[in-house]
């Protein structure tokens, strides 16, 4: 089974490269390494990390924790999904 956890934060304005430059350092005092892992940016100074771990959807893994009040504009959304599997054939439907 395959679990990927994605984590998303909104920087204060003009503060979007500290965040991605947190998040990053954070992922690297994970004490396991996820299978896979993406860092995004988006408008209005957004961060995301998604990670993809060998574990069941209800495991124990590493997350990144709340950044500072001072750095993020709103708590923190989290989310956790169950992989159906990679669609090489994009008319295919998921899992196969």
């Amino acid at each position: 089974m395959t679990a990927a956890l994605m984590w998303e934060a909104r920087a204060v304005p003009g503060r979007g490269p500290e965040l991605l430059v947190w998040a990053e350092e954070r992922v690297r005092e994970f004490t396991r390494r996820p299978l896979r892992r993406e860092t995004f940016r988006a408008p209005q100074d957004r961060v995301l990390v998604v990670t993809w771990w060998d574990a069941p959807y209800d495991a124990d893994l590493p997350e990144l924790p709340e950044p500072d009040t001072d750095l993020i504009t709103r708590p923190v959304h989290r989310w956790r999904f169950e992989s159906l599997g990679a669609v090489t054939d994009p008319g295919a439907p998921p899992g196969t």
